[in-house]
């Protein structure tokens, strides 16, 4: 009690010594979320948040800092703008077709005596916050050497995240007191008293990723991303940051249910977006990490002109509307050395026009794959040659990698990152072509801004389960309260063959990272049927190799499933330990469950179905009777909104279920 009565009274003096009697404060529409921007005595902007009339976090320094020019200090305020918004809008694709933008927000202008001026804008929704730095300065350019931003928590609590990493996020959940945390990636969620919460950030376009360095005992600092040269940003002498974002919920799930990321981001740039649809996709990919095929061209080549042909005659017969390739370009000979590729001419050994009328004959959408290597320079050189031959035979999806170090010193995650990818982004507009981006930058929410960037990596994926101790259940009941909190992932689900029977029985298997033969994935056959519905990604792919699909029974998930949602809720579930999922396509409904190491019973209320409607729910869930992982069993039912599902989940578990209208 005395820390708290301490800490209340240090908040409120820190209020006191606002520069003038303007009002700078902003309260959510709902009134529980309350922030107050103040200065104290050396004109240092300052910021506080309470919720429920009781501290959660300040902010006791803000802005940033540059070379030659004061952009931190000195201010008195201007003067202050208020506004309100409560409107609808309707996404092309995404977890919710509408989306509800209701906010509060207070516009702080201050006036240093260098005449710097920095408005701090502040949005409130009734589930979290932004804010965000707006300069306008003398000077034509700046270099930006570090950003003051300091987060003050009121207590301490629980938190999950990533180690803080310039190049890359595939790394495992920590979970920690937030006392313990040293440095970490965002979002970063955490849970204090009756709260959850996650920092992140929203409209990264031109300046490096944020993470939290330790700074005091509950203090974070934020920390940029750095040039070769230490500088942290060029930008130009009037520019805005991105925002700084808090979401809060009293539940977990309530976290992930939160649009405040799409909410601070500009609405879509791309008039006509009829080209841009969700899809479900298979492909060539799989094989190369299990080692039972390579990228290169030779005896074990993946994409092949027959294998092409083979998964596309699969996707056609599977409803499933795209196929990927990867290793259908020369260059991967160059792995490891120059890291060269050609992304218009293929191996000799994949007839890419065939291929291409072929799918296209077939219905079937053909991806194509551009591996960088992290040669940046290279690929911007010929990414636009590239795609118009794209556009040219009718693709509109592209997956690019950007898997080893960006040259000369450069940082995945700096600004010129940053820069890199968001250019990616807008050629690919121009050329009608949806995007699945592996080794991102993390999604901010430019995803409505730019509704052909559908989906990123950006996590510990599948693959890991081939060549290492891979993900446990655990951390995938962690993903959706952490990485999928920034938006949309590749996490390529759903391997069938669990225990690699298949890749085990090949004897010139490729070892990857050492001896494989141990490696299987943590999960049951359930819970990688669930995964399709618990991970949100528009474009949804079914990654085992297709013969461990042929002719097995609960593929039919798969088959009936839509990528297309209009609706989603996250229902029920706890960080790392459970989570239950709903989404809605049309008449249909999809429900996921998945749990940790612990074997777990979980009673749903099916209130989210439409009321008066009878449903006949298709139930993929694990067999009781049975201690192989692969063990399954498919029950069908008559179930309406009135009635709740009992949903049994053995160790690493999970269940899926389809709810179709009956006479449908």
């Amino acid at each position: 009690m005395k820390k708290k009565t301490l800490l209340q009274a240090m908040l409120g003096a820190a209020v006191a010594l606002s520069s003038c009697s303007h009002d700078t404060s902003a309260t959510s529409p709902d009134g529980r979320i309350r922030a107050q921007l103040s200065l104290d005595e050396r004109g240092v902007p300052a910021l506080r948040i309470d919720v429920d009339g009781s501290p959660l976090l300040e902010a006791p320094r803000l802005g940033l800092e540059a070379d030659g020019v004061n952009l931190a200090s000195g201010f008195t305020v201007e003067h202050v703008e208020r506004q309100s918004l409560d409107v609808t809008w309707t996404q092309p694709w995404g977890e919710n077709r509408r989306i509800r933008d209701h906010h509060n927000e207070t516009a702080v202008t201050m006036q240093n005596p260098e005449g710097v001026a920095l408005t701090v804008r502040v949005r409130l929704f009734d589930d979290g916050l932004g804010f965000r730095y707006e300069y306008r300065t003398p000077a034509d350019s700046l270099r930006i050497t570090d950003e003051h931003t300091t987060l003050r928590f009121a207590q301490d609590g629980l938190s999950w995240s990533i180690d803080g990493s310039y190049e890359t996020y595939e790394l495992p959940y920590r979970e920690q007191p937030l006392s313990a945390v040293e440095r970490a990636n965002t979002p970063f969620t955490f849970h204090l008293g009756e709260l959850y919460g996650s920092i992140h950030e929203a409209a990264l376009y031109d300046f490096p990723e944020m993470h939290l360095l330790r700074e005091g005992p509950l203090s974070f600092k934020a920390e940029l991303a750095p040039l070769p040269d230490g500088v942290k940003a060029r930008v130009k002498g009037c520019f805005v940051t991105p925002w700084r974002t808090l979401q809060i919920g009293r539940r977990a799930v309530d976290l992930i249910n939160s649009a405040l990321i799409l909410n601070l981001n500009e609405p879509s740039k791309i008039d006509d977006t009829s080209w841009i649809r969700p899809q479900k996709y298979v492909g060539v990919w799989w094989g190369m990490h299990l080692g039972t095929q390579v990228w290169t061209q030779g005896p074990r080549h993946g994409a092949t002109t027959k294998n092409a042909l083979r998964h596309i005659d699969f996707a056609a017969a599977n409803n499933i509307q795209g196929v990927l390739f990867e290793g259908w370009n020369r260059g991967w000979e160059n792995w490891g050395g120059n890291q060269q590729f050609d992304y218009v001419e293929p191996y000799a050994d994949f007839d890419l026009e065939r291929i291409a009328r072929y799918a296209r004959d077939k219905g079937v959408e053909l991806w194509m794959h551009n591996e960088t290597g992290g040669n940046i320079p290279d690929y911007e050189a010929q990414m636009e040659r590239a795609m118009k031959r794209y556009a040219e035979l009718g693709i509109h999806t592209l997956k690019t990698g950007y898997a080893g170090g960006f040259r000369d010193g450069y940082f995945h995650h700096s600004q010129y990152g940053v820069q890199h990818y968001q250019r990616v982004v807008e050629l690919a507009a121009r050329y009608g072509i949806m995007l699945d981006v592996h080794e991102p930058i993390k999604e901010t929410g430019i995803r409505r801004t730019w509704p052909n960037m559908m989906t990123r990596e950006g996590a510990r994926g599948m693959e890991w389960n081939a060549w290492s101790e891979g993900n446990s259940s655990e951390y995938l009941c962690t993903l959706p309260f952490v990485r999928l909190l920034s938006g949309p992932m590749d996490y390529t689900p759903g391997i069938f063959d669990i225990y690699y029977d298949r890749a085990k029985a090949d004897p010139g298997r490729i070892q990857w990272n050492g001896d494989n033969s141990r490696c299987s994935i943590k999960t049951t056959l359930a819970r990688q049927i669930a995964n399709w519905v618990i991970i949100y990604s528009p474009l949804q792919m079914a990654a085992d190799l297709i013969e461990n699909y042929e002719g097995h029974p609960a593929f039919r998930f798969f088959r009936d499933f839509d990528a297309d949602c209009d609706w989603s809720e996250a229902l029920q579930g706890e960080i790392g330990d459970w989570i239950v999922v709903a989404r809605r396509a049309g008449e249909r409904y999809f429900l996921g469950a998945g749990t940790n190491a612990e074997a777990r019973t979980v009673v749903q209320p099916l209130r989210f179905l439409r009321p008066g409607v009878t449903y006949t729910a298709r139930i993929y869930a694990d067999d009781p009777a049975s201690e192989l992982r692969t063990a399954y069993r498919i029950e069908e039912r008559q179930l309406t909104s009135a009635d709740s599902l009992r949903i049994v989940m053995a160790p690493d578990g999970g269940c899926a279920v389809t709810f179709e209208p009956l006479g449908k």
